[in-house]
């Protein structure tokens, strides 16, 4: 891993920085202080680096991501679109894998068989969660993950729902947009919100080579972009990358404009991303320089100056009690964990049923706006589309709320110089929301056989009753009593479609209710199991590192106490020992804050 200039990447550097924090965990006895620097190191080794490949139907983002890899790894098909996520890695071998809502474990698939779990109205399981599909290209060998999603379908839908919930857990957005129309307002709108959940987003302009007013659209949608901040702008044509491909024609490749968005993902987003990795393991080695750098301090303080060795001594010893007072349940750190779990838990609850109560409002004002059997096909996808926007309405709050926690939790350990929990683990929440709305409710309306025989019973009991009550004092209504019969028939039938309607609105409100509920059931229980997750990761964590600076401050306590007992001559001797450490410790540090700059 090198850079163009020859010099060595941050990843590289990152990784011989951790090989020797751990060489010195293990020189100066102090494996505790090695988990943390195995696992920023694993995490070096093996990168995952998402980005995720969103925009509207039908606009190229199938294509574009078989243009990036140079094989046809995601269906592209003029009638259909993407109805599962598809995410594209590096595998020494090619391969593909599926798995299933609410099943463990994945199943291997042909890559023929792709086509038919990832595209819409094909034969595949409905069920389908998502489709992993590996093949050997260097544009992945460095952990770079390509998700092609479905179509966002306007930012109320459902896609748009499960896109979102992508973007937040993503290291880099690719939104596309086709050249024959410029961004319209449901895509700006897509990617104001994206931008909010992903620091980095790009704008890629599909179709040149099919719309020849591309030009004209590139620079409509550059001012809207920029209206936005700064969000790049690249034109491409996946046809003419894929004829270059095919005929090795580096003119055409170069015309496509895949150099330039080749270019931007390793280096902007890849390079971002393993800069964030690099960074990451240097704060773990500064964090380890810090215990150490505790422990030989007080020891040099001590033997440089015996008459202040007590001091120190007093000193080390009222920390102890301080650091030991971090690790119960009294620490105000705790305090704040559990207190700040106990009222996010209850304003997650509050929030979701409040939307959700929302929702069954609106649901509720559109069953009344008309008649459930004429409305109902298209009104259970609304449903769902509204439910699912609601519930990641939730879920950012929740996400945002949890981060801002762990931050005041990691104000008390400031000191520890650890690596902060900033970035909360939550589920997506996308898929509560698959429930289907009842669809075997009978809102059917009455045929025209049920018709007559309604009209007929109210004609006839009416007719009847007027002519018994005729004959009764001596009058024959003849005709009369036929025509009353009529009118009184026309109203029975009036009244029974009445009624009819107003029993197939009050059995889609119970429906509607229903489908709620049990949304709201588990999204409840999953944003509780979330935030119970939350604490555990964030006390484990500040516990830990609690424990870690109650070792180095016992270590220097023990360092002092018998730095003090030491004679003149090895007081000098070792005190030559513990500068040459210092220093080590000091070039270490130095290394680390490089790699982080």
């Amino acid at each position: 891993m090198t850079t163009k200039a020859g010099t060595a990447s941050p990843a590289a550097r990152a990784v011989d920085l951790v090989d020797l924090g751990l060489r010195a965990c293990e020189a100066f006895d102090r494996p505790d202080l090695g988990a943390r620097l195995t696992e920023a190191g694993r995490r070096l080794a093996d990168p995952v680096i998402h980005v995720v490949i969103a925009g509207e139907f039908k606009q190229g983002k199938s294509s574009l991501v078989n243009a990036l890899v140079g094989a046809p790894v995601c269906p592209v098909d003029d009638d259909a679109a993407t109805a599962v996520p598809t995410f594209v890695r590096h595998g020494e071998k090619a391969g593909a894998q599926v798995w299933h809502e609410g099943v463990e474990g994945r199943a291997s698939i042909e890559l023929a068989d792709v086509r038919k779990h990832v595209v819409e109205n094909a034969a595949g399981d409905p069920r389908v969660g998502g489709v992993e599909v590996r093949i050997p290209r260097a544009l992945l060998a460095t952990g770079l993950v390509l998700v092609d999603t479905p179509g966002i379908g306007g930012l109320g839908s459902a896609h748009a729902a499960a896109s979102l919930a992508a973007i937040s857990m993503a290291d880099a957005v690719l939104f596309v947009t086709s050249a024959a129309q410029e961004l319209t307002r449901s895509e700006m709108d897509f990617l104001r919100r994206a931008r909010s959940m992903c620091p980095t987003v790009a704008c890629v302009l599909t179709k040149t080579d099919f719309y020849p007013a591309w030009r004209r659209i590139r620079d409509i949608d550059a001012g809207h972009l920029a209206a936005e901040g700064d969000i790049p702008l690249l034109a491409v044509s996946s046809a003419l990358r894929a004829r270059a491909v095919k005929n090795s024609d580096g003119e055409l490749n170069t015309e496509s404009g895949f150099p330039d968005l080749i270019t931007l993902v390793r280096e902007q987003v890849g390079g971002s991303a393993e800069q964030r990795l690099a960074t990451e393991a240097a704060a773990e080695v500064v964090s380890l320089c810090d215990h150490l750098a505790t422990s030989f301090g007080a020891e040099r303080e001590a033997l440089a100056d015996p008459a202040n060795a007590q001091r120190v001594v007093d000193e080390l010893t009222s920390v102890k009690s301080h650091v030991e007072r971090l690790t119960t349940a009294a620490a105000k750190w705790s305090q704040t964990l559990g207190d700040g779990i106990g009222d996010l838990t209850s304003d997650i609850d509050f929030d979701l049923k409040a939307r959700i109560k929302e929702v069954t409002a609106e649901a509720d004002a559109a069953i009344e706006a008309g008649d459930p059997a004429d409305t109902w096909a298209e009104f259970g996808p609304w449903l769902q589309a509204r439910t699912a926007e609601a519930l990641l309405s939730n879920y950012e709050l929740l996400r945002g709320r949890a981060t801002d926690l762990s931050e005041r939790v990691g104000e008390h350990f400031r000191e520890a110089a650890g690596t902060m929990y900033t970035r909360p683990s939550v589920n997506d929440p996308t898929p509560l929301a698959a429930a289907h709305v009842d669809d075997d409710l009978d809102l059917r309306k009455m045929r025209a056989v049920k018709q007559a025989l309604v009209a007929m019973k109210s004609a006839y009991g009416g007719a009847m009753m007027f002519t018994l009550v005729g004959s009764m004092v001596g009058i024959i209504l003849g005709p009369i009593g036929i025509g009353i019969g009529l009118v009184l028939g026309h109203r029975g039938l009036r009244e029974e479609k009445k009624r009819q309607v107003q029993k197939r609105r009050a059995d889609a409100k119970n429906a509607v209710r229903r489908y709620c509920d049990k949304v709201t059931f588990v999204a409840s229980k999953d944003s509780r199991d979330t935030l119970r997750r939350v604490q555990r990761e964030l006390r484990d964590h500040y516990t830990a590192l609690a424990e870690e600076l109650n070792r180095s401050n016992t270590r220097a306590l023990t360092a002092a106490s018998e730095a003090a007992k030491r004679s003149q001559t090895d007081r000098a001797q070792r005190l030559k020992d513990v500068d040459a450490e210092l220093a080590r410790i000091r070039q270490l540090r130095q290394r680390a804050e490089a790699v982080a700059s």
